[in-house]
């Protein structure tokens, strides 16, 4: 009987030694829990702050692209009515492929009660591309951040232009010289540009070699 109060008596030390083990285990266990569910509520709260800035910056880069797209609208339209004296308008379209924004450029004409939209290159042959390719040099140029410093080149500008709308080029280059103060060296044919400039030289050729001579603008 004694012998079998000892065996019992060892039993329950060996159960009650096991048991602290086990509990000892379940305290790291719970402790490591823990320690993860504090670590997944760090993750999640970085994930919540990265997702709301992606948003912010998303809607300062759509914000910021808006207003450049009503810049250039702006600019290139006024230039268009200026020297073709309609109504035509200039409009980029922005729109997700692949995952970018591609723009698509478009001209404007509204003739009786109709709006016609095509794009540039179909809408009134290579004067009108000419003058969309002057105005969004020009417009890219002063939207730049940071400003883009210089002069503008230009190679023959408005080649294709027909000699009933080039006074207004000519016109047009020289306002936007003195408004954005910004030099204009330009390359042309074309004497009413060449016309326009404060000091203009012309080139030409004898036998192999250029001569270059001063002209009165």
């Amino acid at each position: 009987m004694i012998k079998k109060l000892e065996e019992l008596d060892k039993y329950l030390l060996e159960i009650n030694s096991f048991i602290s083990k086990e509990e000892g285990k379940k305290e790291k266990l719970l402790e490591q829990i823990k320690l993860y569910e504090n670590l997944i509520k760090d993750i999640n709260s970085q994930v919540e702050l990265i997702e709301k800035v992606a948003i912010l910056l998303q809607s300062t880069s759509e914000f910021a692209r808006n207003q450049a797209k009503t810049q250039i609208e702006t600019l290139v339209t006024n230039c268009l009515q200026f020297i073709f004296e309609n109504n035509v308008e200039f409009k980029i379209e922005i729109e997700e492929l692949y995952g970018k924004p591609n723009a698509e450029f478009y001209v404007i004409t509204n003739f009786d009660d109709t709006i016609i939209k095509t794009k540039p290159e179909l809408s009134r042959g290579g004067g009108v591309v000419d003058i969309i390719s002057l105005a969004l040099r020009i417009a890219f140029l002063q939207i730049h951040k940071p400003r883009i410093e210089g002069p503008l080149i230009l190679d023959e500008p408005a080649k294709h232009v027909s000699e009933d709308y080039i006074f207004n080029v000519a016109d047009f280059l020289k306002k936007s010289s003195e408004m954005f103060n910004r030099q204009i060296i330009m390359v042309t044919h074309n004497d009413h540009l060449a016309a326009i400039g404060t000091t203009s030289y012309k080139v030409h050729m004898k036998g192999t070699e250029s001569h270059v001579e001063k002209i009165n603008p």
